[in-house]
């Protein structure tokens, strides 16, 4: 994946690179989907799509500093924000669950009487 496919703007691409470009466009991406779910919701958000994002986005760039590059600064620069999102992620799915369960029993119950 080293072999190079072309040059474009003064870059020379090779597989790796284009990896580690669409990690970075999926990382770079992600603030403007939760731009978009905080206008949308009119107070800030953070979207479930912006964790997929993040975890996509740092594991493509994952693999281009470790395969590509064989850069240690960039390997642990993505490996830390990719647990923390993956993280995160779970924690959106755990609670997820409780909610839909809380607020089901909140129906039965005659609705929430804090609202």
């Amino acid at each position: 994946m080293q072999d190079v496919i072309g040059n474009a703007f003064g870059v020379t691409l090779t597989a790796w690179k284009i990896v580690g470009y669409l990690g970075l466009f999926l990382f770079s991406c992600r603030w403007l989907v939760q731009l978009y779910s905080s206008r949308a919701e009119g107070r800030p958000t953070v979207p479930r799509m912006f964790w997929y994002m993040s975890v996509t986005g740092s594991l493509l760039m994952l693999g281009y500093f470790t395969f590509g590059k064989n850069d240690s600064i960039g390997i642990l620069s993505n490996l830390f924000p990719m647990l923390i999102a993956a993280y995160n992620l779970y924690l959106d799915f755990r609670g997820s669950g409780s909610a839909s369960r809380s607020d089901r029993s909140r129906d039965r119950a005659g609705g929430d009487r804090l609202r």
